[in-house]
């Protein structure tokens, strides 16, 4: 498909004469619908797998002596302190001196000598994040005191969960238990008695075998093998060097198979190469503190995972959030970048990286989706989002998605079509998270045909042209998904059109003459919407109070109710909704702009 160089005559154009309805109070309750069939067959051998790997592991993990094969080589002491650059909070370390656990948005009560190991968790979530000992890091800012309790707590922990169990021992949460362990026994170990020092190195010295053990998934071993070979270096003698090595040749391939040629994550999450970054920043720490070279491969995986993450901070200092990764923090993403040589300002990269494209103008900065969700393993934390959009302006971030993360496992519709800014066809989905029993054996991977894109991408005098189509509404509608984007760069003003047009070869078993539409813009949690005069106009303030326009031609768009996820929890928010209904055998096409207020064609 040739595209022509970017103009202002192609330009998309929103200033369009349809009168816009009035504002909506209630959200549409519409249930969102699609279909898996196909996607579920494609599932069972790796169903039919799982389930008779699982049970056996269980099976045997849960004898009675099976802690004795765990035992290896005696673990004599530590013979190092690795350094987490991760930015921790003193205060949450000060109230868990006083007896307050607060983890994944909720609290639990349990002043010393109690413990929260035999209490019921108030969530899910709440647990994982409890036996992970994410706790631990703000523990350890309070001193002598602080380094007491956290002994006092694990040792607590191996009393109870010392035996293998399916969830405290699960990979995902053991490797961030044995991470955040080796990051802290050294300290914990100088306030121990003999006995303690021992017991605690003999605790971490078995998780990490464990670890190194099977079953776990594709998509956490190289996570969980920079704990092991972390922990390898944290412990003194034969029993460290020896998980060291073999942690250490294995996650050559598991990193290969993680993170891609450009630097992004398998999984597509930015988030998710965050993390992974700050977990080798610690492994290339702590090797330089025994001694020991980097691996090329892991010093060459750091490098591609460093240039992928200045693609994905945005101007507000915050990451991308698209297919299942969070915007994180502004100081955790600095932390991320402090190793590296300066990094230019956010508002000067674009590029594409990982199938997530960024354009950008002196205000806007506009990222495209342009890839389809990861499959297989790496899709348990996909998104069924195609072609989401998030625009910044200046560092306000205005249009977003609704936040979804692996932190909401509970809230799983908000993976689906409707759940970012991006277009749906009657009120379904491209593809769904598993449930059940299934999701419980292989985990909620995304079901759903693969996705086919064509990109274009065209830069201009002062402006750039990106214009992206898939395929995933073409088995159930016939239709073909086209998002047109034209940036000014001169005026900082986006125009876009959406268009949908009947797909070769599908319009075969399609029955529906026509199929209602909805073009919706998430925004973020704080931005103020205001339906103008006119009612064809919507005006969007940001953080820093600067307003922009938003302009539509189409036939009914209203503000309505949304819901946020951040760290875990749900917040409220708004979205603009664009409706109508498209013909299945004919051409449609809807515009819209967004761009600054203040300009001499304001409404009124």
């Amino acid at each position: 498909m040739n595209i022509p160089g970017p103009t202002e005559r192609d330009a998309p154009d929103a200033e369009v004469s349809d009168a816009i309805p009035g504002l909506r109070g209630a959200p549409v309750r519409t249930p969102v619908r699609t279909s898996q069939s196909s996607g579920d067959l494609r599932q069972w051998p790796a169903l039919a797998g799982r389930l008779m790997t699982r049970q056996l592991w269980i099976e045997l993990y849960g004898l009675p002596g099976y802690a004795l094969t765990l035992g290896g080589r005696p673990a004599k002491g530590f013979a190092a302190s690795p350094r987490d650059p991760r930015p921790v909070d003193p205060n949450l370390g000060r109230l868990l001196l006083g007896g307050r656990f607060t983890l994944a948005g909720h609290s639990l009560e349990a002043p010393a000598p109690e413990d929260p190991w035999n209490r019921p968790s108030p969530t899910r979530a709440f647990a994982a994040d409890l036996h992970a000992f994410q706790w631990l890091p703000s523990l350890m800012m309070q001193e002598e005191r602080g380094a007491r309790e956290a002994l006092r707590l694990t040792l607590g922990w191996a009393t109870v969960f010392a035996r293998w169990s399916p969830f405290a021992w699960s990979p995902a949460i053991l490797a961030r238990r044995v991470f955040n362990l080796s990051c802290a026994a050294r300290r914990m170990g100088q306030v121990a008695t003999e006995a303690e020092r021992l017991k605690l190195a003999d605790l971490l010295a078995r998780q990490a075998r464990q670890l190194l053990r099977p079953p776990s998934s594709l998509a956490e071993q190289a996570t969980s093998l920079v704990a092991v070979a972390i922990a390898g270096c944290t412990l003194a003698g034969k029993s460290g060097v020896g998980l060291r090595r073999t942690a250490l040749h294995r996650l050559t391939a598991a990193l290969a198979r993680t993170v891609l040629d450009d630097g992004s994550h398998a999984s597509r999450s930015p988030e998710a190469g965050m993390e992974l970054l700050l977990d080798l920043l610690t492994l290339n720490d702590v090797l330089g503190q025994v001694s020991e070279t980097t691996p090329e491969p892991v010093r060459r995986t750091i490098q591609r995972l460093s240039r992928a993450l200045c693609l994905h901070t945005l101007p507000d200092g915050r990451l991308i959030t698209l297919q299942g990764g969070g915007p994180s923090t502004a100081a955790r993403v600095a932390a991320a970048h402090t190793h590296d040589d300066p990094v230019p300002e956010a508002a000067d990269r674009s590029g594409t990286v990982g199938g997530i494209s960024r354009i950008r103008s002196p205000l806007l900065t506009i990222v495209t989706d342009i890839a389809g969700p990861a499959r297989g393993p790496w899709s348990a934390t996909a998104c069924a989002q195609p072609m989401a959009l998030e625009i910044l302006c200046g560092k306000d971030r205005l249009v977003t998605g609704c936040g979804w993360t692996p932190q909401a496992l509970d809230r799983q519709g908000l993976r689906l079509s409707p759940g970012h800014s991006t277009l749906t066809l009657g009120e379904s989905s491209v593809a769904e998270p598993l449930g059940g029993w299934k999701a419980e054996v292989i985990g909620p991977r995304l079901i759903g045909p693969p996705l086919h894109f064509e990109v274009n991408h065209r830069d201009g005098e002062a402006a750039v042209w990106l214009e992206v189509e898939h395929d995933g509404w073409a088995s159930r509608f016939g239709l073909l998904h086209q998002r047109r984007l034209y940036l000014d760069q001169k005026l900082d003003e986006l125009r876009a059109e959406e268009r949908l047009h009947p797909s070769p070869g599908h319009r075969e078993g399609v029955r529906a003459i026509a199929a209602p539409y909805a073009v919706r813009f998430q925004l973020e949690p704080g931005v103020q919407a205001s339906l103008a005069r006119d009612r064809r106009s919507i005006l969007l303030r940001g953080h820093s109070g600067r307003g922009w326009w938003f302009r539509t031609n189409g036939p009914d768009v209203a503000i309505e109710p949304s819901v946020h996820v951040d760290e875990g929890l749900t917040r409220r928010s708004l979205q603009i909704v664009v409706r109508g209904s498209a013909r299945t055998d004919a051409e449609t096409k809807i515009r819209w702009k967004l761009s600054p207020a203040g300009a001499g064609s304001d409404p009124s």
